[in-house]
């Protein structure tokens, strides 16, 4: 299969935000990509189909319960067959923001175990509380496992922006430590929130947004092959995206999201 023949499925469901914003991100780095309703899935087609499938950010089903609860379940009910075939054959899975929280709730990270029948881990209400819409800073500490961070060095701090109310990514009380020590051994930590020098924010605000554990912006599985993160990267693809980007010279300029598509775009070019 060539790479324009590859099928990135992005999911929508009432609620979900930054689709399209997603979709042209995928294709200007090379891929073909397509937005398809739940629903549609669910009874027209098959997850199978595709390649890569992304959740996308939002507030799914208007975020009740917890932000992403619902479509978490719904997601397992409905298509835990294919969910589970898609890990197994590890094809990517990407989730930004709400598709995050997704992953979270439906045991699809921190994956220690494989897919657990309960989250491992929590995003919860901000720290301070409210709904945060900022341009923040990130270390990217992933030492290779990712594939949707390969062509961001080590050590690279970039700049992407935040907006959601439940991004506090957390462990269960007295669980942190033990947590934090399998995503250290696993190399699954891949972002953390920092300042524009790459000193990590040690959990103080605004640097750190949310009041995340450890200053956690993003985890991938064991596997590399599934991505969560709070920042929206298809909100930082194009320079002009960028709150200063009339000091920065050339519309033709990319910003820093736009390595996170072309990492796994690349990483389909390889496999397929």
């Amino acid at each position: 299969m060539k790479l324009e023949e590859t099928r990135v499925c992005i999911l929508r469901v009432g609620g979900t935000n930054c689709d399209i914003e997603t979709r042209e991100a995928f294709q200007k780095s090379g891929a073909k990509a397509e937005i398809v309703h739940f629903n549609q899935l669910v009874k027209q087609q098959s997850l199978l189909d595709f390649n890569v499938l992304v959740i996308p950010g939002g507030f799914s089903y208007g975020d009740y319960v917890r932000a992403g609860a619902i479509w978490a379940k719904m997601l397992i009910a409905k298509l835990g067959n294919d969910i589970k075939r898609f890990v197994e054959e590890e094809r990517p899975i990407l989730g930004i923001c709400n598709g995050f929280q997704v992953l979270v709730e439906a045991g699809l990270l921190p994956l220690f175990d494989g897919i657990s029948p309960f989250p491992e881990a929590a995003l919860g209400t901000n720290i301070p509380t409210g709904y945060n819409c900022r341009w923040v800073y990130l270390k990217h500490i992933n030492h290779g496992s990712c594939i949707f961070t390969h062509k961001i060095p080590q050590n690279l701090v970039v700049r992407i922006p935040v907006a959601h109310s439940e991004g506090r990514f957390m462990f269960g009380n007295g669980k942190e430590e033990k947590c934090l020590e399998k995503l250290l051994e696993n190399d699954q930590l891949v972002f953390r929130y920092c300042n524009p020098s790459g000193k990590f924010a040690s959990g103080e605000y605004p640097t750190n947004p949310n009041g995340a554990f450890f200053d956690i912006a993003g985890i991938c599985d064991p596997s590399g092959k599934i991505l969560g993160l709070m920042p929206h990267p298809e909100r930082s693809f194009f320079n002009w995206q960028r709150p200063d980007w009339t000091g920065e010279g050339s519309l033709c300029v990319h910003s820093d999201g736009k390595l996170i598509f072309d990492s796994v775009v690349e990483y389909l070019g390889r496999r397929t």
